[in-house]
């Protein structure tokens, strides 16, 4: 199954292969593939991706064009193993930073406890909540009541709190790049293929009201943005942590995907790796957010998702954006990828 409009075209099956592109037709690639963690347990997480993947992004990516591929901290070394073996070029790690993670731990004091076969303490209950949204049928998991429990045996109580990591605060984003074509310079790359650069102008992070310009030739329209992600002004106190917060809340009740980026995200990446009017692939596309972003800010979208029912869920959400932006007289009627 897909569905297509002059702008974009998503498919809902696997991206291996990527047969529906021509070679050398994308000019940029932002995707949040499988971490290979177990993400909740999600059936989808259990592996990294099969590198012959990136392979096919690096074919179907003009020369000079850049992908940003999220990952996480515990296997992103291997990640970025398979995406160099694949013939890209590692040019940074962009972090994005957040305070709202969820912790990964849990009172090993308790365990104790169980192992030594006594019973932990109730001390009262808690509402469980699992995913980003807190009420609602269609949260990602249901919420239901726990015992709240503090250790009994007198070891336990010693260990009482310790836990098995910290909580995260960060995922790194692996940016990468095609090598410009043999023999020409990044200009000349440009002038044939318009991929080889950021669009650094774009995503400038602008001055605060009042504030001096900074460094030896100042730009009007700020500072270079920084491989650690903010799209916000900082402030003093508890603010200042908060770089793109991680989304809890969200007016589309539809949408349960257990990994949805901020959208504040996702509009940095676009404008970053790309220009108007450009094609952007995310071979696995989940709920759709590189898509909203793209027909945002006026890019053409590729993208494939396996899962059907976020498939369905990414279809209600272009629908949903195409019909608030008039699509039709925001965008180029062109269609967007090359008939084989």
């Amino acid at each position: 199954m897909k569905t297509t409009s002059n702008q974009y075209k998503i498919l809902n099956k696997s991206c291996y292969g990527l047969t529906d592109i021509d070679d050398n037709s994308v000019d940029a690639i932002i995707t949040d593939p499988p971490y290979g963690i177990s993400y909740q347990n999600n059936y989808w997480d259990k592996d990294l991706p099969n590198k012959e993947i990136w392979k096919s992004c690096l074919q179907k990516l003009k020369p000079g064009g850049f992908a940003a591929i999220f990952s996480s901290v515990r296997l992103m070394h291997r990640l970025m193993v398979d995406i160099e073996d694949s013939g890209f070029i590692i040019k940074d790690v962009l972090f994005w930073v957040y305070l709202n993670g969820m912790p990964k731990s849990r009172d090993i004091a308790l365990d104790i406890d169980k192992e030594l076969g006594i019973e932990s303490k109730k001390i009262g209950t808690y509402k469980y909540v699992q995913g980003y949204k807190k009420e609602g049928a269609d949260s990602y998991k249901n919420n239901f009541i726990k015992d709240k429990l503090e250790p009994a045996s007198n070891l336990g109580i010693h260990f009482q709190g310790a836990g098995l990591g910290v909580k995260p605060a960060y995922e790194p984003i692996i940016l990468v790049q095609k090598e410009i074509e043999k023999g020409l310079t990044v200009a000349q790359n440009i002038i044939k293929y318009n991929t080889g650069a950021l669009n650094i102008e774009q995503t400038r992070i602008p001055y605060e009201k009042g504030e001096n310009k900074v460094g030896h030739n100042p730009h009007p329209k700020g500072r270079v943005t920084a491989n650690i992600l903010r799209t916000d002004n900082l402030f003093d106190g508890y603010d200042k942590f908060f770089v793109v917060p991680k989304v809890r809340q969200s007016a589309e009740d539809f949408n349960n995907h257990p990994t949805l980026k901020p959208l504040d995200l996702m509009h940095h990446l676009v404008k970053l790796l790309s220009w108007e009017n450009q094609i952007i692939l995310d071979p696995f596309m989940g709920s759709g957010s590189t898509g909203l972003s793209a027909l945002t800010f006026n890019r053409n979208f590729i993208g494939y998702e396996l899962d059907k029912h976020y498939f369905n869920i990414a279809t209600k959400r272009f629908d949903n954006l195409t019909t608030t932006l008039n699509q039709p007289s925001l965008f180029e009627t062109k269609p967007i990828y090359k008939t084989k």
